[in-house]
């Protein structure tokens, strides 16, 4: 190990035992100074606010709020969160952005000040990023603070039930990657979405529960919960549909719910799901949507308690590496302008093949996708809008 790896290991490991016994609210002022170790003149914490619009400063006991929040748009700060590259610029003192990201999600940036800058700070600036992120999400598990720094607005109260919930906007593997996101953020009604990768398997679930109220908020949180206790002991996809049904007209009667839950195999690409009155998922393959490739006949909705009484039919499919996988609700494709233009199936895959085949990674194509949804209703939608785009790439350089 030469010197300077030395040094940047005991910084990071000087870091990591000083953040074990501190506070969240500390956490700025012990990344400043091991970035100070590092020979930089500051450096400041910023995060993701929950619509991923602005980059917020996670302010610390030493500078209080010492910068305004950063736009996601249009911003050197901006271009390093959506692209997940190191930004450095030219200006004096010398000034980097560095990508704040657990596994495969995004959750800000690490703005770095560095008026000497030397050619090799950078590596270690972005490895100093990469234990920030992770301290940021185990401390965010039981903090206030940092996920107060993320909201510009108060949340409605079913709105934080089903966010209690939900997983992290993006997960993956080098075999495979599902992203997801979800409108109005502060103010959701029943939506919701899960995915998890276990044992070679991708699972992906949307919900879409009746209503827009604190019962359709239960819903779609039982419907996660069952989903996941299911899954976790075992179960398969009609075992999963069976548990939420059960679980639906026994404690929330009366509340509909319609889903996609769907399984893929990231060694074979074999694609398995079950559809309960949701729209067909829509296969992308090659920068074109393959009409119908998906559409089978849906069951009934969850939460009448039919899916109690028989084996429901589950679908198979075998998709080709870089084959994509959208399911989305209702919400998406009924939306409305004020004018009363729907914003349809065709504009919603026409503006997601757009962005991608323009580079953008499948995080921040969904990110563009959301806003413009929201730009189309005039920033006053109707009803929840959710997305989940899940990519099986087992060919991509480096597998």
């Amino acid at each position: 190990m030469s010197g300077d790896d030395a040094g940047l290991g005991g910084v990071l490991a000087r870091l990591l035992a000083r953040t074990r016994a501190s506070g969240p609210a500390d956490l700025p002022d012990l990344v400043r100074a091991a970035a100070r170790e590092l020979g930089a003149d500051g450096a400041w914490v910023f995060l993701a606010d929950v619509q991923q619009r602005h980059l917020v400063p996670l302010p610390g006991p030493e500078d209080g709020d010492p910068f305004d929040p950063v736009d996601v748009e249009g911003t050197l700060g901006g271009r390093a969160y959506r692209l997940q590259q190191t930004q450095l610029s030219s200006a004096s003192p010398g000034v980097g952005w560095f990508p704040l990201v657990d596994g495969v999600e995004r959750i800000g940036v690490l703005r770095i000040e560095d008026g000497a800058r030397g050619g090799d700070s950078t590596g270690r600036y972005e490895a100093l990023a990469a234990l920030v992120a992770l301290l940021v999400v185990s401390k965010s598990a039981y903090s206030d603070v940092v996920v107060g720094v993320g909201r510009r607005q108060p949340m409605s109260l079913q709105a934080e039930l089903l966010w209690a919930f939900l997983p992290p906007r993006t997960i993956g593997t080098r075999h495979v990657t599902s992203s997801a996101v979800l409108e109005p953020a502060y103010d959701v009604g029943g939506d919701a979405f899960d995915h998890s990768v276990a044992g070679g398997r991708l699972h992906v679930s949307v919900f879409d529960a009746m209503g827009h109220d604190l019962a359709s908020g239960g819903a779609s949180s039982v419907a996660l919960a069952a989903c996941r206790s299911t899954r976790r002991s075992g179960g398969g996809l009609a075992d999963i549909v069976r548990a939420i049904d059960d679980a639906l007209a026994r404690w929330i009667p009366d509340r509909l719910l319609t889903a996609v839950v769907a399984d893929l195999d990231t060694f074979t690409g074999e694609l398995s799901w079950v559809n309960c009155g949701h729209p067909p998922p829509l296969l992308i393959r090659d920068g074109h949507v393959l009409t119908d490739a998906l559409s089978r006949r849906p069951e009934l909705p969850l939460g009448l308690g039919f899916h109690r009484h028989g084996p429901q039919p589950v679908h198979h499919e075998r998709l080709q590496p870089g084959d994509r996988l959208l399911v989305y609700t209702d919400g998406v494709t009924e939306a409305r302008s004020t004018s009363g233009e729907l914003f349809g199936e065709l504009r919603l895959t026409d503006s997601l093949v757009q962005h991608m085949t323009g580079g953008d990674p499948a995080p921040e194509a969904l990110r563009r996708l959301i806003h413009a949804l929201v730009t189309h209703q005039d920033h006053e939608l109707r009803d929840d809008a959710t997305i989940l785009l899940a990519e099986w790439h087992p060919d991509r350089p480096g597998n």
